[in-house]
């Protein structure tokens, strides 16, 4: 068996090539820029109002002045103002040529036709967004690297770009083994357990942005399992197959995956749950074997599998680690690291383990937000014990 941290290294040293793709700007929320961005003309493309009111030349602003037209948003026809003028004007037109300044409407007079400014406050330039004052044309609007959120989606269209050059998502199959499996739904018959894992992973996956995913069932057989997984590897990057990892006799994943063309990099870690983690790879595919218990499969996961896709994706990594104090006690034996399903009271600065921790239980991990991470050589932790926790992205 090999530790958490040289699981970890081998993986991030087997991470494959990152994708790329120019995709349209409609598809591309929740991914990651992979080149920077330039913006193509200045934005705003003209000096426009940020108010209903009137342009006028700030110099002007204490006589009173003769009102010349109207801009409202999306004219076409350029206007210019004098000395003594002023135009009415929309929240998002163009200023005419030779104004410099807004007043808001509410803070203007009429009289015998004539505008008087009762704004004390006004300053030159008020009330108006500059040319360029978004972004200016040739500037790098976007850095490579830039999450791609609502907002960031918004500016980018709102400065012009309709297709954006981002990292790619990879392909994933999820195979389930056991002949114990039934689905949701239906009625169980003696010995069957309801197939949970496609679901959280599938879950789990669709958070990071991960849409393209596709799931096998196979029972324990070689031949069955053999048939399945070349399926899956011809159409995916990374597989993640569900069980069969310990070493029964009904636990074919490591062989299997041998016979398929599969290097094995790491097989068992010194932890719990999770101790049968399989990781192989074939070619830039990488194959993970993930316990059968949901439990032990959702752990590994964010520990080992989120990791590998964030990285391949460009995403920060998602779980997030910090010290926290434990609230309660909590033994264990030296030897293996555990990760404990927990709550973390962010206000208070507590951590505390749930009950039920065994790998099959997945009730106290449905109330959980974090990981307490025990190395393998601690004995546990005290209440008041200064603790390293890994938070989920739940």
């Amino acid at each position: 068996m090999i530790s958490v941290h040289e699981a970890q290294q081998i993986i991030l040293q087997n991470a494959p090539t990152k994708k790329t793709a120019l995709i349209p700007l409609s598809e591309a929320a929740g991914l990651v820029v992979s080149s920077d961005i330039p913006a193509h003309t200045d934005i705003p493309a003209f000096s426009q109002s940020s108010m209903d009111g009137y342009a006028l030349k700030f110099e002007d602003r204490r006589q009173p002045l003769t009102i010349k037209g109207e801009m409202a948003a999306g004219t076409s026809q350029p206007l210019a103002i004098e000395t003594g003028e002023a135009t009415r004007i929309f929240t998002g037109a163009p200023l005419p040529e030779g104004a410099d300044t807004v007043v808001m409407q509410e803070k203007i007079n009429i009289e015998n036709g004539r505008l008087l400014i009762s704004d004390e406050g006004l300053s030159l330039g008020l009330n108006v967004r500059p040319k360029g004052s978004e972004v200016k044309k040739g500037e790098t609007a976007m850095a490579a690297g830039t999450y791609l959120s609502p907002a960031a989606i918004g500016f980018l269209a709102g400065i012009g770009h309709d297709r954006i050059e981002v990292f790619v998502p990879p392909v994933i199959a999820i195979i389930v083994t056991g002949n114990e499996l039934q689905d949701p739904g239906r009625d169980l018959a003696f010995g069957q357990v309801y197939e949970a894992n496609s679901f959280q992973l599938k879950a789990a996956l669709q958070k990071t942005g991960i849409t393209d995913i596709h799931v096998f069932t196979a029972d324990d057989h070689p031949e069955e399992l053999m048939d399945v997984l070349q399926k899956a590897l011809a159409m995916s990057d990374v597989v993640l197959l569900n069980g069969g990892v310990s070493v029964g006799d009904y636990d074919f994943v490591a062989s299997t995956a041998e016979q398929c063309g599969v290097i094995q990099k790491f097989h068992k870690i010194k932890q719990k749950p999770g101790k049968p983690l399989f990781f192989g790879i074939k070619g830039e595919k990488l194959i993970f074997g993930l316990p059968g218990n949901p439990s032990s499969s959702l752990t590994c996961f964010y520990e080992y599998v989120l990791p590998a896709l964030e990285n391949a994706t460009g995403l920060r990594n998602s779980v997030k680690k910090k010290e926290a104090v434990a609230a309660h006690d909590y033994k264990k034996p030296a030897g293996l690291t555990h990760f404990l399903k927990a709550y973390y009271d962010e206000e208070r600065g507590e951590v505390s383990p749930l009950y039920a921790q065994e790998s099959y239980r997945l009730h106290s991990f449905a109330q959980a937000n974090c990981f307490i991470v025990l190395p393998e050589e601690s004995a546990g932790c005290l209440k008041g014990d200064k603790v390293e926790i890994h938070l989920l992205p739940v």
